[in-house]
């Protein structure tokens, strides 16, 4: 019962990883928008839009970690 239990918390910990998933698309679709409207920014524009990549990331990592120790730890 318990093992099962840990699955099913496991499986509704990963529900982050959607929203990163959905948040990184974003990151991405803004800078081939803002790419498009004004090319000579296309440095300054990548770095930002790499430094969103990270931090939509790690929140994807952190529910991942999350969904691991319940998995493991316990």
């Amino acid at each position: 019962m318990v093992q099962g239990l840990k699955f099913v918390g496991a499986g509704l910990a990963t529900i982050g990883l959607t929203g990163a998933g959905i948040g990184i698309g974003m990151v991405f679709s803004a800078l081939l928008n803002a790419t498009s409207r004004n090319p000579s920014l296309k440095q300054q524009l990548f770095s930002n839009a790499i430094l969103g990549f990270a931090l939509t990331e790690a929140i994807a990592l952190f529910a991942l970690m999350i969904a691991f120790l319940i998995l493991f730890a316990f």
